[in-house]
């Protein structure tokens, strides 16, 4: 994921900071404890298809 444009989205639910999870192709916001899927390199910001972090993956300090 480019990081020009990692740098520009935020979480449309609380307006956060995004985390890219190259592993899983995912934007992850722990603000909103959600994670919303990239597909063909494009990230899908609809909460309608982002997915619950676990409670392991909120405390992740990994990114």
């Amino acid at each position: 994921m480019d990081k020009k444009l990692l740098s520009l989205l935020v979480c449309p639910v609380s307006k956060a900071p995004l985390e890219y999870h190259e592993d899983r192709r995912e934007l992850w916001c722990k603000a909103s404890g959600l994670a919303y899927p990239v597909r063909d390199g494009i990230p899908v910001m609809l909460e309608s298809e982002a997915r619950q972090l676990t409670a392991d993956e909120k405390l992740d300090k990994s990114n």
